[in-house]
């Protein structure tokens, strides 16, 4: 694995999504900015938040748009649940009930009352 520090926006290991373990680490003022500028990305796969203080980390990890936020871990995924991405980094998900049903096409049929049988497939 790699951190690398001295890197800002502007800097492709910063502004593109990253498939390696390279991590670069951005200093922040408040708290309210790391979270926009997480949010100022293009993509959202996954992203993980790290702190001594578990509930103040859940709810900054609830603010950032990722198709997967993880609280002092990252990259682990849960069995049955469901896994896709936000905004560039993917469409739809799979896995859990929502991955089923991104496969299925909803039909509403509606029959006036009394014209007709309707009987489910």
């Amino acid at each position: 694995p790699v951190v690398l520090k001295n890197v800002k926006e502007g800097v492709r290991i910063v502004d593109e999504e990253q498939f390696g373990p390279v991590v670069p680490v951005i200093p922040y003022k408040t708290t309210e900015e790391a979270i926009q500028r997480a949010n100022a990305t293009t993509y959202g796969l996954g992203a993980s938040v790290w702190s001594g203080d578990v509930d103040t980390a859940a709810d900054v990890a609830a603010k950032l748009v990722a198709g997967t936020t993880w609280v002092n871990d990252h990259g682990n995924i849960i069995d049955g649940a469901p896994f896709g991405g936000a905004k560039e980094s993917g469409i739809g998900h799979e896995g859990g009930e929502e991955g089923l049903l991104a496969f299925m096409q909803l039909q509403v049929v509606k029959v006036k009352k009394g014209q007709a049988k309707f009987s489910r497939l």
